[in-house]
């Protein structure tokens, strides 16, 4: 009875070893249960890849913030919006009053001082941009130095269709309003020359028409010489000024000449054209060396009339001009690459489940792992080295530290010299080819398309001879 006991106990413990072997050799020799864990670890690593793009992300926070700083020292975005011809005029009103002791009713005229502000017949502006980059570690801002011409003209305005005598207009009073976004870059006087007589700009701190003007500052002239007003009908006023600024990002005008012309030259590759109203197609030309624009706006393409009473109307939303680009920075090349983590990581497990599947050499889920961390590393490499360099030589280190790492390591796993070379011809492929789409603007979209076709074909095309019923 003893020897039957012992007996029935060495079984009991047979089995028990031979569950877990048999579990062990499912896992190793069943392709489904492959394919399953693989699956499963790549969805795995999506976590850890989603931290490194938040990481990404906060570090273009904090670029942002950079590039704010460095352009509040250097001068912000430019509206220029003038000139206005600012004319003040009398207004009357009644006030009535009852006496109680005589039982009437007097009526008194009061008088009130107005303004019209009056846009140029003509405003033709010129401006020449020299652009450049500031840095600030790895943080990169483009400025400029802008310097523009303005000339026209202004017509002897007709205030009577608002109501308005000529004789209550203040003429010794009249004076020029130009309004701006950036007081801080201007380079330099402001003067506005009409015929032979200059006329100078102060800013306007004690404006009290309570208006909001959507961050646009008043600059005012002095006082102009009736003899240059053009007070009877019909006649005219030529003005002409000169403007620099040091400015960021973009530069706009208003046009409220009742036609308006802007001709614009930089230096700078990669401008966007932006606001209301687009430049002429046919006189636009960008190359390497910079661009040049030409634009034209009627008074019939907006819809705000020559002469306004009371308030300088706000008129940001007819505003046009160029966006001086940064197309990809760093910090949005390491989101677009972080972006494909999913498919690197996905087809890299790919190609060791083939080699696995073709030439029957055993991957444990924990090699696995590693491959996968290893090409996480990447991310995390290339952002870090990015801040230090350009993201060109960062992508290269990352990438050769990864590949190298991978490929040394695939050697121990596959015992050989033929497959861990294939892995990294392959990675290297896949790298430079998610290189190349971040670095396109407008055929990403076309290459990724083909690439990922071509891609998917040589899988098909590999896996076409795997006996996928075995397991």
């Amino acid at each position: 009875m003893e020897y039957s006991n012992d007996n029935n106990s060495n079984q009991h413990h047979s089995s028990q070893k031979k569950a877990p072997n048999k579990v062990a050799n499912w896992l190793k020799t069943s392709i489904t249960a492959r394919l399953a864990m693989v699956g499963f670890l790549t969805l795995a690593l999506l976590i850890p890849l989603s931290y490194i793009s938040s990481l990404i992300r906060e570090r273009a926070f904090r670029q942002s913030d950079v590039v704010q700083e460095i352009n509040a020292k250097w001068g912000e975005n430019v509206i220029v919006y003038g000139p206005i011809l600012k004319l003040p005029y009398k207004s009357y009103s009644e006030k009535k009053t009852y006496n109680d002791k005589t039982k009437t009713h007097t009526t008194e005229i009061e008088t009130a001082i107005q303004y019209a502000y009056i846009f140029p017949e003509t405003l033709n502006a010129t401006a020449s941009v020299e652009s450049k980059t500031l840095n600030r570690g790895n943080y990169e801002s483009v400025v400029y130095t802008s310097a523009m011409d303005f000339k026209g003209d202004f017509i002897s305005p007709n205030l009577e269709t608002k109501g308005i005598k000529k004789e209550d207009i203040i003429w010794d009073q009249a004076s020029f309003i130009v309004k701006t976004s950036n007081l801080k870059g201007i380079k330099g006087e402001l003067k506005i020359k009409v015929n032979t007589n200059d006329y100078a700009f102060e800013t306007n701190f004690n404006n009290n028409e309570n208006e909001n003007y959507n961050h646009l500052d008043i600059l005012e002239s002095t006082f102009i010489d009736t003899k240059d007003l053009p007070t009877l009908s019909g006649q005219k006023m030529a003005y002409n000024f000169k403007m620099s600024h040091n400015g960021s990002a973009l530069l706009q005008i208003i046009p409220i000449g009742k036609t308006t012309t802007l001709s614009m030259d930089s230096n700078w590759e990669n401008p966007s054209f932006i606001g209301e109203f687009l430049p002429n197609d046919k006189t636009k030309e960008i190359s390497s060396d910079g661009f040049k624009a030409d634009w034209k706006v009627t008074h019939l393409n907006r819809a705000f009339s020559q002469q306004h009473l009371g308030n300088i109307p706000t008129l940001n939303q007819y505003a046009f001009g160029t966006k001086f680009l940064i197309l990809v920075d760093d910090f949005q090349q390491s989101e677009r690459s972080a972006k494909y983590g999913f498919l690197v990581i996905g087809l890299t497990f790919l190609l060791f489940f083939l080699i696995q599947t073709l030439s029957k050499i055993n991957i444990h889920p924990f090699q696995y792992l590693m491959i996968g961390l290893a090409l996480l590393m990447f991310y995390t490499l290339l952002v870090s080295i990015s801040e230090h360099s350009n993201f060109f030589k960062a992508y290269i280190i990352a990438g050769t530290a990864v590949i190298s790492l991978i490929t040394l390591y695939s050697k121990s796993v596959l015992k050989n010299w033929k497959f861990p070379f294939f892995v990294g011809l392959s990675l290297t492929a896949l790298y430079s080819f998610i290189f190349v789409i971040i670095q396109l603007e407008n055929y990403a979209l076309v290459v990724g398309s083909l690439g990922l076709f071509t891609i998917l074909a040589l899988v098909m095309f590999v896996s076409r001879k795997i006996d996928w019923n075995n397991g």
